[in-house]
């Protein structure tokens, strides 16, 4: 099992920044890719970035590419999700999630957070 806690969502401005936390627990945390997901109202839960579980290699959505960047310390069993240059539809829940592999579908993840709200005021 792997536990998973995101913090630092919170209402920011447009143009803003935000940087999310995820502090996992439990296995070996550099076995597994985290990932980043957001789900705005009624809406299907979205990927956002993924990183390999060594650190280095990463993918993002084309919708956040350029303006949110996604790091870990595996020493600290920390995935980090910075955002800039926030715009009003980046609201939404943002999760963290750990699978085995660099996945950009939800369903492959094994372990999720309970989820952190970021809103974007215009």
């Amino acid at each position: 099992q792997v536990q998973l806690v995101e913090s630092g969502g919170g209402l920011v401005q447009a143009g803003g920044s935000l940087r999310l936390s995820c502090a996992a627990s439990g296995r070996t945390f550099s076995n597994y890719a985290m990932g980043w997901f957001r789900q705005a109202p009624g809406k299907a839960r979205d990927f956002v970035a993924t990183i390999r579980g060594s650190g280095g290699i990463t993918y993002y959505a084309d919708s956040v590419k350029g303006r949110f960047t996604i790091s870990r310390d595996n020493a600290k069993n920390t995935v980090y999700l910075q955002m800039n240059s926030l715009k009003p539809e980046d609201t939404a829940v943002y999760y963290c999630a750990a699978a085995g592999g660099t996945y950009f579908s939800a369903h492959l993840y094994d372990y999720w957070g309970q989820g952190t709200q970021v809103t974007v005021s215009s």
